[in-house]
C-alpha cells in the first residue's frame, strides 16, 4: 500500500489535526505515516492549550519515518511556530508535499504565532507542490481582501508566486455554492459543491489529506483536487456531533454508508427468500409484485432497494426474477418514498392482490386501512406519489395496507407498508394465515 506522510498537530478532541488525517488516508486507501509537531488541548469548542514539541524529536520522527517508509506525499498541518517551519522544511523528502496553512482552529484558537507567517511563506510554500488556504489565510497570504470567487482567483494567482499551486477554498464565502478556485500551471480550474449547513471542525485538514494521497496514487494536481473536493463534501454531508460544539468531518462516510446499503440488501434479500418459501401466490397481483427497502433518508427510486423484475407467480409459487439492487423499482418505490415524507421510519412496502376477502381479513386483524380513488388523481400527478400522500392523510397517520380499485388498464392494488422489511412480512404471513 502506498504509503503517505501528515505532518501536523494532534487535536485531542479527535476531530481535526493528526487524528483526522489518518482516518482520510485510510478512507482514502493509502497507508498513512505521521510526524507530530504539536499537542493540543481541545475539543469541539475550543483550544484549552497548546504544547510545541521540540524540534529535535520532530527531527527524529522524520527520521524514523525516512527510513522504514517509501513516502510518496505528505501534508503539513499546525506548524505553529518559526522553529517547527525551519525543522520541517529542512527534513521533509523530495516527495510531493501540501501545505495546508493552519492559522485557527475551527473553535477560534490561534494555531501559529505571527512571525512563523513569514516564515512559513519564504521556506514552505516554496517547497510545496499545492497549498490549501481558506479564504481568511489566504486574505494573510496574499495580502487582498477576498469578497467573491473572483477575488479568490486573483489571491490564488499571488500566493502561486511562491512557488506552488493553489487552492483557495470557498467554505467562508457565506451563502450559496462552495466554490473552489485552484491556480495551476497559469490556469484556473473551478471546483464547485452545494453547500451543507454551517462550517465542520476538521474539514480543512481531511481535504489536504485527500489531496495528498491522491498525489501519493499518481493523480495529477487537477484530479486529485477534484477526487478531494468530491471527498470532503461527503465527508461533510455525513457529519457527526461527537460533543458540545460543531460538527466533525466523517472522512469514513462512503464506507459508512456502503455498510448501510449493504445492510439494507441484506435484510431485504432474506425477506424475498422467505417469500418465494411461503403461499404467497394466493396475493400474488397479475402485473407482478415487488418489496422494497429503503436506506435512511432516501430521497429517489435510486436509494431504494428491490427486485430488479419483480416477484411472479408460476403456477402454485412464486420467483424473484433478478437480484436485489438499488433502484430496481418505481412504482413501489415511490409509494415508501411518499410515505417516509410523512413518517421517516416507514422505509418499506409491498404490493398484493386486491380482493375484498382480503380486506376483511385485514379489518379482522385489526390492520390500519385507508385508500384513494384514481377517478380523484389530479391531473400532471403522479398516482402512487399522490395516492399514497391522499390515503395518509386521509388516515392521520401511516396506515398499515393502502388500496386502491383500480381504473382502465391498471389492476386493483393493495400495498402492506413498514418499516422493515421483515415487518412487512409478518403482515404478509398473518394475512394468508388467516385467509
Amino acid at each position: 500500500m502506498t504509503t503517505a506522510l501528515t505532518i501536523a498537530g494532534s487535536d485531542s478532541g479527535g476531530g481535526a489535526g493528526i487524528q483526522v488525517d489518518l482516518k482520510t488516508f485510510q478512507a482514502m486507501g493509502v497507508h498513512g505515516a505521521s510526524v507530530i509537531t504539536s499537542l493540543t488541548a481541545q475539543n469541539t469548542r475550543e483550544v484549552r492549550d497548546i504544547f510545541d514539541l521540540p524540534t529535535s524529536f520532530i527531527k527524529s520522527q522524520f527520521e524514523a519515518v525516512h527510513e522504514d517508509f517509501d513516502i510518496k506525499a505528505a501534508k503539513t498541518g499546525m506548524l505553529s511556530n518559526k522553529e517547527i517551519i525551519k525543522c520541517v522544511t529542512e527534513n521533509v523528502g523530495s516527495y510531493l508535499l501540501v501545505v495546508d496553512p493552519v492559522m485557527v482552529a475551527a473553535s477560534g484558537g490561534k494555531l501559529i504565532k505571527d512571525d512563523a507567517i513569514e516564515t512559513l511563506k519564504e521556506l514552505l510554500l516554496p517547497r510545496a507542490t499545492v497549498a490549501t488556504p481558506n479564504i481568511p489565510e489566504a486574505e494573510v497570504l496574499s495580502g487582498i481582501s477576498i469578497k467573491g470567487v473572483d477575488d479568490a482567483k486573483e489571491a490564488s494567482k499571488i500566493i502561486s508566486n511562491y512557488g506552488c499551486s493553489v487552492v483557495v477554498k470557498g467554505g467562508h464565502s457565506g451563502k450559496g455554492k462552495v466554490i473552489d478556485v485552484l491556480y495551476h500551471l497559469g490556469k484556473i480550474h473551478q471546483f464547485e459543491a452545494e453547500r451543507i449547513g454551517e462550517g465542520v471542525h476538521g474539514s480543512g485538514c481531511a481535504f489536504a489529506s485527500a489531496i495528498a494521497a491522491g498525489l501519493a496514487k499518481g493523480e495529477d494536481v487537477v484530479t486529485a483536487v477534484g477526487n478531494a473536493k468530491s471527498f470532503i463534501t461527503r465527508a461533510i454531508a455525513t457529519a457527526y456531533a461527537p460533543g458540545k460544539g460543531p460538527r466533525v468531518a466523517n472522512p469514513l462516510g462512503k464506507q459508512i454508508a456502503s455498510s448501510k446499503e449493504h445492510q439494507v440488501i441484506k435484510e431485504l434479500r432474506k425477506v424475498v427468500s422467505d417469500i418465494e418459501n411461503m403461499d404467497f401466490y394466493k396475493v400474488a397481483p397479475e402485473v407482478g409484485s415487488n418489496i422494497v427497502y429503503a436506506k435512511e433518508g432516501a430521497k429517489t427510486p435510486e436509494d431504494v432497494a428491490a427486485v430488479e423484475g419483480r416477484i411472479i407467480k408460476v403456477k402454485n409459487r412464486v420467483v424473484a426474477v433478478g437480484d436485489i439492487a438499488f433502484g430496481g423499482s418505481k412504482h413501489v418505490a415511490t409509494i415508501v418514498l411518499a410515505a417516509m415524507h410523512h413518517d421517516k421510519e416507514f422505509r418499506s412496502a409491498m404490493n398484493i392482490k386486491y380482493k375484498k376477502s382480503t380486506l376483511d381479513v385485514c379489518e379482522k386483524l385489526g390492520f390500519g386501512i385507508s385508500s384513494f380513488s384514481r377517478d380523484d388523481e389530479p391531473q400532471e400527478k403522479s398516482t402512487m406519489e399522490w395516492g399514497t400522500l391522499h390515503a395518509i392523510e386521509k388516515h392521520g397517520s401511516v396506515p398499515d395496507l393502502i388500496y386502491d380499485k383500480g381504473s382502465v388498464g391498471k389492476e386493483p392494488m393493495i400495498r402492506i407498508l413498514g418499516k422493515k422489511p421483515g415487518e412487512v412480512f409478518e403482515k404478509l404471513r398473518r394475512i394468508l394465515d388467516e385467509a
